[in-house]
């Protein structure tokens, strides 16, 4: 038997929760209490069609998910994900000797995925970094490395081709990098 939705509780229980979620993908405040406000209304008026398969947080989520990915395909209608000249050139462009070796070796990272995750220091710092992202970089990113979207999906939803993801993907990567080093974040811990 389904479990009882009660969704009198819904943004007492999942309210906060729902919006720290959004906010880190969408990076506007405004955006992202409208993508929650439009996400409990869909949940309302689906709440017959819930199951039961899965915790009711897990429902409202799974819906949320979707929400934003909408956001994203409206803005997808309002902007380009190609790259432009704007976007600058690759950062690595003069990071090589003429023979290919690196000019400044990256630093090394030696450190264990799971645990830096809980490193409230990363954390903060990185949230700092993914907001001096251009929205370009930062929403490919997100969809990518946040939510787990296929790169065949992303290319789809932004209408991009698969080397300008990489492009951007690439970029994106190495601005957090530098901005995480320049940030001091002990890669040791």
């Amino acid at each position: 038997m389904p479990e009882t939705v009660n969704s009198d509780l819904w943004v007492d229980r999942y309210g906060d929760m729902m919006y720290r979620f959004t906010l880190v993908r969408v990076k506007n405040p405004d955006s992202a209490e409208e993508i929650v406000q439009v996400t409990l209304l869909a949940a309302l008026q689906a709440k017959g069609s819930f199951q039961g398969r899965s915790t009711e947080k897990s429902w409202l989520f799974g819906i949320l998910k979707h929400k934003i990915l909408d956001h994203f395909r409206e803005l997808k209608t309002q902007r380009t994900f190609e790259l432009t000249p704007e976007d600058g050139s690759d950062p690595l462009e003069n990071a090589y000797l003429p023979e290919g070796h690196w000019i400044n070796l990256p630093k090394n990272w030696d450190t264990d995925p799971h645990k830096a995750a809980e490193n409230r220091q990363l954390v903060e710092v990185l949230a700092k970094c993914m907001d001096k992202l251009s929205d370009k970089f930062r929403n490919i990113f997100v969809l990518k490395e946040i939510e787990g979207l296929a790169s065949d999906e992303i290319c789809k939803e932004m209408d991009i081709k698969p080397t300008n993801l990489w492009v951007i993907l690439h970029r994106a990567r190495h601005q957090l990098r530098k901005c995480l080093e320049m940030n001091h974040w002990d890669t040791k811990r």
